[in-house]
């Protein structure tokens, strides 16, 4: 089988059985589909259950929510895919989206993650994410966001791959580990792509892989609330502690620093500012829980580019900023 798609759900009544019916209309049909239901309260998990009789189809079901990357690992570790591809709940994708995601990962052995081109919803104009990237700074930023769609058609690398609608090499994340659930919720993908990235794999941005998405609609956060608040601050500490080894920790010491207390200021000013610290002394708590992967000399190179992707996102976010508050998009 080619592909196991693994489509998280809490409480999507509204947009669930349409997501799963965009799934069902791929021009590539080599797949198996599991959806794992996280607690739901509402009707979408009555929605899940009406699939039962598909052929490929499997449904967990957990009694409570239990984060993002338990649940999709659930699916991964029954996924009979040569790639898992994880789609969120409140996406839709275009016939080709599938075809166009495996292509790209057949081209080369080395490419862990596949990116979609993620679209708003009611702005399909507009980019919601065309891969992730990360600034010196700690924190990882959405590419593209907000921007117009055609700025992003060309196919390139990217630092991480979105979650929200990304295949991933089952073989690598064999050799490398899952998603973290530590991470509970956001950053999760980018910690586990740049996990891929320290071992030397691509994670690469498909721009025909095209997907539309409600930002936000199991959360609640299009774009600040307690939970997300909370989330932001506790990972974006949790992150680069476990992804860098000591002497890049040293070195970004500073930056990260001024991006912490910048983040903070910003949190404060939206009037979430008790939750991001909130955030912060929940990382404090889990630091010693986290599995750190060993420093490796033959990754050396990989360590090298990632804190060049650094330098490089910090600018990235400059531009993205200055575009932003000038109304360019």
């Amino acid at each position: 089988m080619k592909a196991t798609i693994v489509i998280p759900n809490i409480n999507g009544k509204g947009w669930l059985k349409d997501s799963i019916e965009s799934v069902y209309a791929q021009t590539e049909q080599d797949f198996q589909l599991i959806v794992v239901d996280n607690g739901s309260t509402d009707e979408s998990l009555e929605q899940a259950r009406s699939y039962c009789s598909r052929e490929n189809f499997t449904l967990i079901e957990n009694g409570t929510n239990t984060g993002f990357s338990h649940a999709v690992n659930q699916g991964i570790a029954i996924a009979k895919g040569e790639y898992a591809v994880l789609f969120n709940n409140d996406a839709f994708a275009e016939p080709d989206w599938l075809a166009e995601l495996i292509k790209t990962a057949d081209a080369d052995p080395k490419i862990f993650a596949v990116s979609s081109l993620m679209l708003r919803y009611y702005e399909p104009e507009l980019a919601d994410d065309a891969g992730d990237y990360v600034t010196i700074l700690g924190f990882a930023c959405k590419r593209g966001d907000g921007l117009k769609a055609s700025r992003y058609t060309k196919s390139c690398r990217v630092f991480s791959a979105c979650g929200g609608a990304a295949l991933y090499r089952k073989s690598i994340l064999d050799e490398i580990g899952v998603f973290d659930e530590l991470f509970f919720a956001y950053y999760e993908d980018v910690d586990l792509s740049w996990r891929a990235n320290n071992f030397g794999y691509r994670n690469v941005y498909c721009p025909t892989a095209r997907c539309r998405h409600i930002c936000g609609a199991t959360t609640g956060a299009v774009r600040y609330n307690p939970f997300k608040s909370i989330q932001s601050g506790r990972n974006s500490i949790l992150l680069p502690y476990k992804n860098q080894p000591v002497l890049m920790l040293v070195l970004n010491f500073i930056p990260m620093l001024l991006g912490y207390l910048l983040k903070v200021i910003m949190f404060r000013f939206r009037g979430f500012g008790n939750d991001y610290a909130k955030g912060f002394h929940e990382a404090w708590v889990a630091l010693p829980k986290l599995n750190k992967p060993k420093f490796r000399w033959r990754n050396l190179p990989n360590y090298l580019w990632v804190e060049c992707s650094l330098i490089a996102g910090l600018f990235q976010y400059i531009v993205y900023r200055v575009q932003r508050a000038l109304k360019i998009t």
